[in-house]
């Protein structure tokens, strides 16, 4: 989850350093060919776009976001990070700028990004904004801020996918559980159309970790025979059990219907080989279209809770025969992996 500030609640002091984090670099691999994780020796809440054979990549920084643009993603620690928006003084998103998403639609650029109120550090004030940049580059810094997305509750961590001609928006309310996953229609990048409606709840032992009940960064995944997936980060952050969950709906639901979201009773993703409170992650496609990657967060060891030692980690899935995601397990630090095909 994009973490620190409302973790007060729980009696966990708030890592507000992360607001002015950099981010250590670390050594390149030795062969272009191959890379190593974490990719960054800091980097909660990671995610990568990957267009045209070039990553885009992004992190919570607590008070602005940067991108880092590269050709070879073995090599993001020496690409250059460029600030291209800082949160404002005062106002509904001044601080606590977490999990920033960036996404290519209808030909334009979009950030989503979580935020909270100035003056407040609780979580009924936090909410997910969006900015727009029609350039074609978004390292470009003329961002519009489209303000909050008009969501029926306070929440955190936005995400927008298409399917069937339609747009939908799921992010991770607050509510009588902490935190559960909701979706509604989009009528535009920044605004909703219609109700909402509950997908998911933290109904199990292993969303509970960490003494909150906790289900949050969702993110879509298509199936190749046209299911739907949805992962999400199940249990408190500064746990060692934070983990990855999966939703699945079966091909032709509609995805406002919350009885067709079935949730896979054990994690899909968590702690193994020394990498532990596996979370947040978000997917992209190699750069010649044939393979498809997964990108999280993870500790590099036990009880290190949510601190900026999180660090970006990215792996190969595949498909089993039914046409279900096969994340396997976190692979360990520093074993050297083939890049993603079709990269220069």
């Amino acid at each position: 989850m994009p973490e620190l500030g409302w973790y007060k609640a729980a009696g966990v002091v708030a890592l507000a350093v992360l607001a002015g984090c950099a981010t250590p670099a670390i050594a390149a691999p030795s062969s272009a060919a191959t890379y190593t994780n974490p990719l960054l020796q800091s980097g909660p809440d990671p995610w990568i776009t990957q267009v045209d054979g070039v990553y885009y990549y992004t992190h919570t920084l607590g008070n602005r976001i940067a991108l880092w643009r590269t050709d070879n993603i073995a090599r993001l620690a020496e690409a250059k990070q460029v600030v291209v928006w800082t949160a404002p003084k005062t106002g509904p998103n001044a601080h606590s700028i977490w999990a920033p998403e960036l996404h290519r639609i209808d030909g334009k650029w979009f950030l989503y990004y979580s935020a909270t109120a100035s003056g407040f550090t609780d979580d009924s004030h936090r909410g997910v904004f969006v900015l727009e940049n029609d350039s074609a580059d978004p390292m470009n810094t003329e961002w519009t801020d489209r303000g909050r997305i008009n969501t029926a509750r306070p929440g955190i961590d936005g995400t927008v996918f298409s399917h069937g001609g339609k747009r939908y928006f799921v992010y991770s309310p607050y509510t009588e559980t902490d935190t559960s996953l909701a979706i509604a229609e989009m009528k535009n990048p920044w605004t909703l159309a219609g109700s909402e409606t509950i997908i998911a709840r933290p109904d199990q032992p292993w969303e509970q970790q960490g003494g909150r009940k906790i289900v949050e960064g969702p993110e879509f995944l298509p199936g190749p025979k046209g299911d739907l997936f949805l992962t999400y980060s199940a249990s408190a952050c500064w746990s060692d059990g934070y983990s990855l969950g999966l939703l699945h709906a079966a091909p032709g639901s509609n995805p406002l219907d919350a009885s067709v979201w079935k949730k896979s009773p054990q994690p899909a993703l968590k702690a193994a080989n020394g990498v532990y409170a596996t979370g947040h992650n978000g997917f992209f496609v190699s750069p010649d279209g044939k393979e498809n990657w997964i990108i999280y967060h993870a500790n590099p060891g036990p009880d290190m809770k949510c601190t900026p030692k999180r660090a970006p980690r990215i792996q190969r899935f595949d498909w089993s025969k039914d046409g279900w995601p096969q994340f396997g397990e976190p692979v360990a630090t520093g074993v050297a992996l083939p890049v993603p095909s079709g990269s220069r």
